[in-house]
């Protein structure tokens, strides 16, 4: 979900884009013939080091479902293997929250200590540290219903997937190295508000119905209903803007990867473990 838009955007910039995954095929039927697909694992040296040569720069991008150390396992491997294939700049997807305080969360140590593996590496980084995507909204909605589950208290920054994109493809042609961004949308909105902006744009039949927590506690095993909530992102840094820019898309314009979002509202919401990082390589 967020790895295909920063595969665009580096296109976009002129890049050549090899995605290291442990399905070829399916990367092909996603990208089609412009990328190129390797089969590998990040926890396989030997295919992270044939992924990497004659790579400028590396986007790692990982999700380890429920096994959360793999965020920490795969980064450390692919910034130790980006070292040794001399790669001029890494970029990396981490979260708003993630500081030594909320460490108590498997999740959040695996990317705070990832983060670490990366600083320690050498290899000039930007490490994005982003709140809530909008495009995983699609998962609140089942059939002709969006569930809401309790009361969440805050009012989150979304980002879109496509900024986010964006951002990552011109950090590859900024000077600037070895930042910490703080990236979040520029709209702040519960998340009743968010869920109805989503459903008036795409999905207009679909009726919002909220759940205390002991209902949906109920109805856990059945209906994936559970959502883990976040904690509230810091102020941006004053680099950020002239960094790598900053978002754009509102919630309310439907503008934000709708298209790629609606995609997968009939789609099943079932964990996943991803093994994916996406090294570049730039045009002769």
């Amino acid at each position: 979900m967020l790895g295909e838009p920063v595969v665009h955007c580096l296109q976009a910039d002129g890049y050549r884009v090899r995605v290291l995954t442990r399905n070829p095929d399916k990367a092909r039927a996603i990208f089609g013939d412009g990328v190129e697909a390797i089969k590998g694992d990040v926890e396989d040296a030997n295919s992270l080091d044939t992924a990497l040569r004659g790579c400028v720069g590396v986007h790692i991008n990982l999700y380890g479902g429920f096994d959360a150390d793999l965020e920490r396992r795969g980064t450390t491997n692919v910034a130790q293997a980006a070292c040794r294939a001399n790669v001029m700049r890494l970029t990396y997807l981490s979260g708003a929250s993630v500081f030594a305080e909320n460490c108590w969360y498997a999740g959040t140590r695996a990317r705070f200590e990832a983060e670490a593996a990366i600083r320690a590496s050498g290899v000039p980084y930007t490490i994005f540290k982003a709140t809530h995507f909008m495009e995983p909204l699609h998962r609140f909605v089942r059939g002709k219903h969006a569930l809401l589950i309790g009361k969440p208290p805050f009012a989150w920054h979304r980002l879109a997937a496509e900024d986010y994109a964006r951002m990552v493809a011109k950090a590859y042609a900024t000077p600037a190295a070895d930042k910490s961004l703080f990236v979040y949308g520029p709209q702040a909105l519960m998340m009743r508000d968010a869920l109805h902006i989503f459903c008036r744009t795409g999905h207009p039949d679909a009726r919002l119905m909220f759940f205390t927590y002991c209902i949906a506690a109920r109805h856990e095993a059945h209906d994936d209903l559970a959502q883990r909530a976040g904690l509230r992102s810091r102020p941006a840094l004053d680099y950020r803007q002239w960094l790598v820019g900053k978002p754009e898309r509102l919630s309310h314009t439907g503008s934000f990867g709708f298209s790629r979002a609606m995609a997968h509202l009939r789609r099943d919401a079932e964990p996943r473990r991803c093994r994916e990082a996406i090294a570049t390589v730039p045009n002769p």
